[in-house]
């Protein structure tokens, strides 16, 4: 209380008063606002040998951290990164663009840490709380406060520091804006790839051809294959069909009892897929259109289709809406048919992408 009355007591300084430094009109406001500044001292003095180790420092800290922002965003825009089921360079690409943005924000943060911590000087202040309207004086001293905190970074006076600031941060600024631009440079539906998979209607010669239905093991399906109720996994049959390298086209083929598959032919007639089935049969993508899951577990008497991951489920009979679950696209529907030997076709390709694809979704 009596370091309080104290300060009440004081006459109040010009704070215009151009003989005074930036730091006494800094101490003048604080001791307007209750605070008393009771301990002041810079950490280095000022041209010292640790002064200019320390800013050697924060300044290489910094550039790494340009430096690797740089080579984050040579990897996102040259480096191989299509997927290859033998590929060799293009598996480090992920790793690349992990590692290169882990060394720029921690030489970020680490850089941040030592100027703080070793650079800016120490200060023990004292603040009693109180009310009050902002008069002018209020308002040069808070001018005058934010040019001393400038001061106090020393970018003025070290001027290296402010060279690695831009050389470090304005990298770093460009990794964070690199994915939203990135994707807008390269259009995703480039080549068809998005509407693409194993079941597209052409053999290597370019000529249009049907593209069976196959077991995991390569056998071909017949209709006879399945009782009604019945489901069975299957693949394009194409060289390499069953591998990675056609992940995306893994299909449920099911075999619906009458009444339910003349109500999945009604509906799918009211969506303009005329034809997509054969018979009582009806194929639908086995990847899960909200993170890609094998949605695999079918339920014959409610002709649900259950995605184990996170449970949405499809229901059949009606295109293969989700009725539960955060999925909120329908399963895509692949149009079948059979071929002159008694096998199962897809009769085109799928006509929407496969699992999720974050830019069409409602």
């Amino acid at each position: 209380m009596t370091e309080h009355r104290t300060q009440q007591s004081r006459e109040p300084v010009d704070v215009t008063d151009r003989s005074l430094s930036r730091f006494e009109v800094v101490r003048e406001g604080a001791r307007r606002d209750d605070i008393e500044i009771v301990h002041y001292e810079p950490q280095v003095a000022a041209g010292s040998k640790a002064e200019r180790r320390l800013v050697r420092t924060v300044t290489l800290l910094f550039l790494t951290a340009g430096l690797a922002s740089t080579a984050f965003l040579a990897v996102f825009i040259w480096w191989p990164w299509r997927y290859r089921l033998l590929g060799e360079i293009e598996e480090y690409y992920t790793p690349l663009l992990g590692t290169t943005m882990g060394i720029a924000l921690l030489g970020v943060g680490f850089g941040i840490l030592v100027w703080g911590k070793k650079l800016l000087p120490k200060e023990v202040s004292i603040q009693d709380r109180h009310e009050g309207a902002v008069s002018p004086d209020d308002r040069v001293i808070t001018g005058q406060t934010m040019l001393h905190m400038a001061d106090e970074l020393g970018v003025r006076r070290r001027p290296l520091l402010g060279v690695s600031l831009l050389a470090g941060l304005v990298p770093v600024g460009a990794v964070a804006a690199a994915p939203l631009v990135g994707g807008l440079i390269s259009d995703p539906h480039k080549d068809n790839q998005l509407f693409r998979t194993g079941f597209a209607p052409a053999d290597e010669q370019g000529a249009i051809t049907r593209v069976r239905l196959v077991r995991e093991d390569g056998r071909p399906v017949r209709p006879s294959d399945l009782l009604p109720g019945a489901q069975v996994t299957v693949f394009p049959g194409i060289p390499h069909g069953v591998s990675n390298q056609y992940a995306d086209s893994v299909t449920l083929l099911i075999h619906l009892r009458p009444l339910d598959a003349l109500q999945a032919r009604e509906n799918n007639q009211e969506v303009g897929k005329q034809d997509w089935m054969w018979g009582n049969y009806i194929a639908y993508s086995k990847i899960c259109t909200h993170a890609g899951c094998p949605a695999s577990l079918y339920e014959q008497q409610t002709n649900r289709l259950l995605c184990p991951c996170h449970q949405s489920q499809f229901l059949i009979t009606d295109n293969a809406i989700p009725i539960f679950g955060p999925a909120s696209r329908r399963l895509p529907q692949l149009p079948i048919e059979v071929d002159d030997e008694g096998f199962f076709v897809a009769s085109s390709d799928y006509q929407e992408p496969i699992g999720p694809d974050f830019w069409e979704r409602p």
